[in-house]
């Protein structure tokens, strides 16, 4: 068989659809998805309508590509009335939105007998941040233990795919594929896992101890932050949202003690735990090829715990084998200096908002999974991603945007070839399809090899009392 090129792959037409799309949000990532889905899927502009509070500057493309776009918000009250006519059997909706209750609108499809899609599980407006709420019923683990609670009720239905972009989404993808680089590489003969069950016990035979959702942005404007701003790559309001929940991560079975301020929560899978401090002020020690050795922020993904409960090993009710799995985040430097600044404020955003798309003149986005604890150390599989590809790649992003648009182009994919499986995670989805969407849009896909660990130079200027015969047991991994 031929091998198809990249670029061939990139002008592909990957399935036809002749319902209609209704994208809710168009902020970054709606402006940068809607050229890929009508250069992949077949489907019409007049197919497409874009319902949004504000298009911030999308306006243009909306009246270039001939689609239909509503100014509104929607809110509890309005959704049911403001969709109404819109969705029917066989039609989707795609959900890009802050502060717009993703259960809710699952359930209306549901009802509607429509197909859907979004990248994170939201609240509505005051979900992640009401004080009368407890911490763990402010994480993204309790959104995730609701959404869950929709799977037995829906199953069969139309296929609602849930936490698909970059991450959560994609890095699940990355993380079969690394487990099967790492079972190739160490002479390990398995077949491909097809079942959760597999995928568990393979993770467990290799020795996969931690993930990290390791990922470096260097991207940069020559404009500088202005006191007063946040500037960022990709959403604010979504990552100063993520930034002030508590921070979360996925609970290793060899963990052989909580942090000090780590808490489980009374209600859902045990599959996770959060500290009683946001994950905008917790760092951890982390890696990935090209910047080597850095510190992240344990920012809350559903990823965390998706990845680690669908991971999960059990005999019986008994849980034999889980890895520990947390996001380990350095965004762009302009960012990190707009998160000093509402850190310093209690985390009250800045009232002005910069988003750098046009005016990036540099940099990257280095993002993959580090599966450590294996018998060759740490292993990072992911994508390298500069600007200048990015800009080859599609208009309307950047390299941290395509991370994201990509996937919710495959799973869109997806879930019109699976038009029937209910209320899925990634970590349920066809891996190698959604990479075979996606890769040609996420420049060099790579995976490295490297003997660090988190422990690596520590206690050279300053001495430290650290347990170097248990070099994984999360004291290691303790915020910095």
């Amino acid at each position: 068989m031929a091998k198809t090129s990249r670029k061939s792959t990139r002008s592909k037409k990957f399935v036809s659809f002749k319902g209609r799309m209704v994208m809710i949000g168009f902020g970054s990532i709606g402006q940068g998805v809607l050229p890929l889905i009508l250069r992949h899927i077949g489907i019409k502009p007049s197919q497409i309508t874009i319902i949004a509070e504000d298009a911030r500057g999308g306006i243009p493309e909306t009246k270039r590509y001939g689609v239909k776009f509503i100014e509104k918000r929607l809110t509890r009250a309005n959704y049911r009335r403001t969709l109404a006519g819109l969705l029917e059997k066989g039609d989707f909706l795609v959900n890009l939105s802050v502060e717009v209750a993703s259960t809710a609108l699952v359930e209306l499809c549901q009802e509607a007998g429509a197909l859907y899609i979004d990248t994170c599980i939201e609240p509505w407006p005051g979900g992640y941040s009401d004080p009368s709420l407890s911490v763990s019923r402010r994480s993204n683990y309790a959104l995730r233990d609701t959404m869950l609670k929709l799977q037995p009720k829906y199953r069969g239905g139309p296929t609602a795919v849930i936490a698909h972009g970059a991450n959560p989404g994609l890095v699940s993808h990355f993380a079969k594929q690394a487990l099967v680089n790492l079972a190739r590489d160490t002479g390990l003969k398995a077949a491909v896992p097809s079942t959760r069950e597999g995928w568990g016990r393979l993770a467990r035979r290799l020795g996969v101890k931690v993930i990290h959702i390791a990922e470096r942005d260097t991207q940069v404007s020559l404009k500088p932050k202005e006191v007063g701003e946040f500037v960022n790559t990709w959403s604010i309001d979504g990552f100063v949202s993520e930034g002030g929940q508590p921070a979360e991560m996925g609970w290793g079975t060899h963990e052989k003690a909580l942090p000090p301020d780590g808490r489980r929560h009374a209600f859902g899978s045990d599959a996770a735990i959060y500290l009683n401090r946001p994950g905008l002020l917790t760092r951890v020690r982390t890696w990935t090829p090209i910047e080597g050795p850095f510190h992240g922020f344990i920012i809350t993904h559903n990823e965390s715990i998706s990845m680690a409960d669908y991971f999960t090993v059990r005999d019986g009710k008994k849980v034999v084998y889980r890895p520990t799995v947390h996001y380990a985040y350095h965004p762009c430097d302009q960012a990190i200096m707009s998160m000093h600044e509402i850190s310093g404020k209690n985390l009250r955003q800045q009232k002005r908002q910069r988003l750098i798309v046009d005016e990036v003149t540099s940099g990257r986005d280095e993002l993959g999974v580090l599966l450590m604890g294996h018998k060759k150390g740490a292993y990072w599989y992911g994508s390298q991603l500069d600007i200048h590809e990015a800009r080859k790649l599609t208009p309307y992003n950047n390299a941290t945007s395509i991370q994201v648009c990509a996937p919710v182009l495959s799973g869109i994919v997806w879930a019109l070839e699976n038009p029937d499986r209910g209320v899925v995670e990634a970590d349920e989805m066809d891996f190698a399809r959604n990479l075979e969407i996606c890769r040609p849009y996420l420049g060099p896909v790579v995976g490295r090899y490297s003997a660090w660990t988190p422990l690596q130079d520590r206690g050279v200027l300053f001495p430290e009392d650290l347990d170097k015969a248990d070099p994984w047991q999360f004291k290691n991994f303790r915020v910095v």
